[in-house]
């Protein structure tokens, strides 16, 4: 049995207004995060300094806002690389429309490749990453770009963050798949009343989510991210009718998780 692992929300907004509202980011103990949104930005520079994996879901800006800033930050005062791992099609949009010296430098060749201050590493569905204890899992996800979830796990538990999707077979295949979830961390971006604007987006809505726990056979708890600010109260209304036998919560910032 491994050691406890701690999963800190940093961020967990589907959007921005006001100090508290930042965006998606996760961090597994202090080394580690999911996803690299405007919560990063709650780090103080020796916190970030601990950084050495970031595992992103998709290449969507909330989701991946400040990974620029993080490596130009530290990328100097650290002796290793910071690896980011992400699909192979995330990873090429990343280097085409970021790290590509007209929106920002291309630190996986600063100062040189071979001594880059980051690197990639490609990961695709079903692939694992250990790190000592710690085992992180790309699962499946169906978003408007390529996407992933990422099943964290110890030996004691796992807990699971959808990323960004709307309903995906293979992902509830994936969650009946892990006897020992204990955390559900799942979107649900927009109201039922913008239904269509959900599926055109790839995201659920309280109606789709229902759908997607009813097919459930194992019971974790339930963790709601990703709300839009504009429409989050409606939302939250609408959750709260959810039928079934699930306890659901709204995720919020700071929030911690114990494996």
């Amino acid at each position: 049995m491994g050691r406890s692992v701690e999963v800190r929300v940093l961020g967990c907004s589907g959007g921005i207004g006001g100090l508290q509202t930042r965006t998606t980011a996760l961090a597994v103990d202090d080394d580690i995060l999911i996803d690299c949104g405007t919560g990063v930005a709650v780090l103080e520079v020796e916190q970030l300094l601990r950084i050495d994996h970031v595992f992103i879901t998709h290449a969507h800006l909330d989701h991946i806002a400040f990974l620029p800033f993080l490596v130009d930050t530290v990328g100097e005062l650290r002796s290793e690389p910071i690896m980011v791992h992400a699909t192979p099609e995330t990873l090429r949009i990343i280097r085409s429309h970021v790290f590509n010296w007209l929106v920002w430098p291309d630190f996986s060749a600063i100062p040189d490749r071979m001594h880059p201050m980051m690197r990639f590493n490609e990961m695709r569905v079903g692939e694992s990453v250990r790190l000592g204890d710690r085992r992180i899992t790309a699962l499946p996800a169906l978003h408007a770009v390529p996407a992933v979830g990422y099943r964290v796990q110890n030996g004691r538990g796992s807990l699971v963050f959808t990323g960004d999707t709307t309903i995906c077979d293979p992902l509830i295949a994936a969650l009946n798949g892990t006897p020992d979830l204990r955390t559900l961390i799942i979107e649900t971006a927009f109201p039922n009343s913008l239904h269509d604007l959900a599926l055109a987006a790839r995201h659920l809505c309280p109606r789709m989510l229902f759908s997607v726990l009813d097919r459930l056979t194992v019971q974790p708890e339930v963790f709601i991210t990703h709300l839009k600010p504009a429409q989050a109260e409606e939302i939250r209304g609408e959750l709260a009718a959810y039928p079934g036998p699930l306890t659901l919560r709204i995720l919020e910032n700071d929030q911690r998780f114990e494996l």
